[in-house]
């Protein structure tokens, strides 16, 4: 959700980089492995100090062809509430 707009993006992930397809425009990270099940994804080319937070996800259930994700912070704000949030991934061929 995007200001009360849900978005649905294309992303396309090694075991390295994801790219994500947002509107039709490219975005880089870096994916560090914690598990499994959990990574943490950095912006390659941040373009505020908001961006250059890191990402932490973790799959939560999985299919032969979905799986369901939380994702939050990587880092815990001082004097802020954890925000986590969740999705559901597809997969398209």
């Amino acid at each position: 959700m995007i200001n009360g707009k849900e978005i649905t993006t294309e992303f396309e992930r090694t075991n390295s980089f994801n790219i994500d397809y947002v509107n039709g425009i490219a975005d880089s990270s870096s994916i560090r492995w914690i598990n499994d099940c959990e990574f943490v994804l950095k912006k390659l080319h941040p373009k505020n100090r908001e961006e250059e937070k890191g990402i932490h996800m973790k799959i939560l259930t999985t299919t032969d062809s979905s799986y369901t994700f939380e994702y939050r912070l990587a880092v815990k704000e001082a004097n802020k509430q954890k925000r986590v949030e969740k999705g559901t991934a597809l997969r398209i061929d």
